[in-house]
């Protein structure tokens, strides 16, 4: 079976190094061959994150060459589609290939869809069902939580299945806690999502009255004035270590739609370290965090101090919490159990493809 993975962003972008590029070796092993084309070079990632401007004639020529790769689309038995063709653009690429026969497999990590029917420029909003038509024309659509699911089956998809977000365990080690006279609380992110941390501020500052804390930023830069914030670099080679050195790792969300289609894959890289965890009871999360047995769920300020606290006191609960965690991870969120899944679903969908080819 030859499969071709049309990824939003190379391995810099982390919705595709999680959705597509960890999943390759695994699925080769099965005897699923997938060759990755990104549509975005890592590039566009860098200019992103440090806030440059984008380069759109690299953009273009980016575009440019995924149209051409598209076109060796009949050399393959499925796509394999992230999120979207091409951003921005009608969803012409993918009708033609529903009328050609071609069937192919979109995968959501994202509420990518609200960056149409949400987004305030006409230009966005004139795009509104664009990716209800993606989903509609596809062979087989995997979102990462419920929220994704559901509103593939509302566009009428005809084959939706829920995968998650998830880790490798062969990747993610449970080490001893560091002794030390301080509390240390992480977030790992992109610079995009860093903003979200000012909801955890006020609780903070009321802890650092009582007790040495230290915020750790793993992968943007963030202030949190008054408080010991220790910002650091992220790269995939050492991200699992930085977890590794957190003693509580937190999920600050706000309530909206967007956040409702986040997948909650920090929380699953802490509770993989054995890390318990805090989180906004936003969207998946709430399936995630099991309150009060892996971690917290707080909405409040008060919330997120008696979560702290109960943590920073209670070094055998901190540790406990952490067991039931990872164990969770090896049950439901890691690629040892959902990669031979996604391997059944493309084999059942590129047997179905005849069939769906006579329903368009």
């Amino acid at each position: 079976m030859r499969v071709l993975a049309l990824s939003r962003y190379g391995r810099l972008g982390a919705s595709s190094r999680m959705r597509i590029y960890q999943y390759v070796p695994i699925l080769q092993a099965m005897g699923i061959d997938v060759e990755v084309s990104p549509l975005l070079s890592d590039d566009y990632i860098r200019r992103l994150y440090a806030k440059q401007a984008t380069n759109w004639l690299d953009v273009f020529r980016d575009y440019w060459m995924q149209a051409v790769k598209l076109l060796q689309a009949k050399n393959f038995d499925l796509l394999w589609i992230e999120k979207e063709l091409f951003p921005n653009l009608p969803a012409w690429f993918e009708q033609a290939l529903c009328s050609l026969g071609i069937p192919y497999v979109v995968d959501y990590d994202d509420a990518i869809f609200h960056n149409y029917d949400q987004n305030p420029g006409l230009a966005k909003r004139f795009l509104t069902d664009k990716i209800d038509k993606v989903m509609r024309n596809a062979a087989l659509v995997v979102g990462g939580n419920a929220y994704l699911a559901e509103r593939a089956r509302s566009a009428g998809a005809h084959h939706v299945e829920l995968l998650p977000t998830v880790i490798d365990l062969d990747r993610y080690q449970v080490v001893s806690p560091i002794v030390r006279d301080r509390l240390v609380i992480g977030w790992i992110g992109s610079p995009s999502t860093a903003k979200y941390l000012d909801l955890v501020v006020p609780a903070l500052k009321v802890l650092a009255t009582e007790f040495p804390l230290q915020l750790r930023v793993i992968g943007a830069q963030f202030a949190g004035s008054g408080l010991d914030v220790d910002c650091r670099l992220w790269s995939e080679e050492s991200e699992v270590s930085e977890i590794q050195g957190f003693d509580i790792g937190i999920m600050p969300l706000i309530d909206s739609p967007w956040e409702r289609g986040k997948c909650g894959y920090k929380l699953i890289q802490y509770m993989a370290c054995g890390k318990p965890v805090i989180a906004s009871p936003v969207g998946v999360n709430q399936e995630i965090v099991e309150d009060d047995v892996n971690g917290y769920l707080a909405s409040t300020v008060d919330d997120w101090v008696y979560a702290f606290r109960a943590l920073f006191v209670n070094a055998k609960k901190r540790a406990d919490m952490g067991v039931q965690g990872r164990r969770f991870v090896e049950e439901r969120y890691c690629l040892q159990v959902t990669a031979p899944r996604l391997a059944q679903l493309f084999t059942n969908t590129q047997h179905k493809a005849p069939s769906f080819r006579a329903g368009i």
